[in-house]
């Protein structure tokens, strides 16, 4: 059965991903520190999405984006 979400892991990640950015999060924080950037109303179907997709709350926020490339500025 489909996931009635409107958040897909890869629309999650990228929002991770500003958030790590603009360093209000750590990539080295639980992901459950998202709670406080997510609207109450939504962290529900954002939690199952996680969950259908292995993430724990208590995993590190850089298992949930991943690593990052950096291209080479000297191209």
């Amino acid at each position: 059965m489909p996931s009635s979400s409107r958040y897909s892991l890869a629309v999650i990640q990228d929002e991770v991903r500003y958030l790590v950015q603009r360093d209000l999060v750590s990539r080295h924080q639980p992901i459950y520190t998202l709670y406080k950037y997510i609207p109450v109303q939504e962290w529900e179907d954002v939690e199952r999405e996680l969950e259908e997709n292995d993430f724990l709350p208590r995993d590190h926020i850089g298992d949930l984006i991943g690593h990052e490339e950096w291209g080479n500025d000297d191209t």
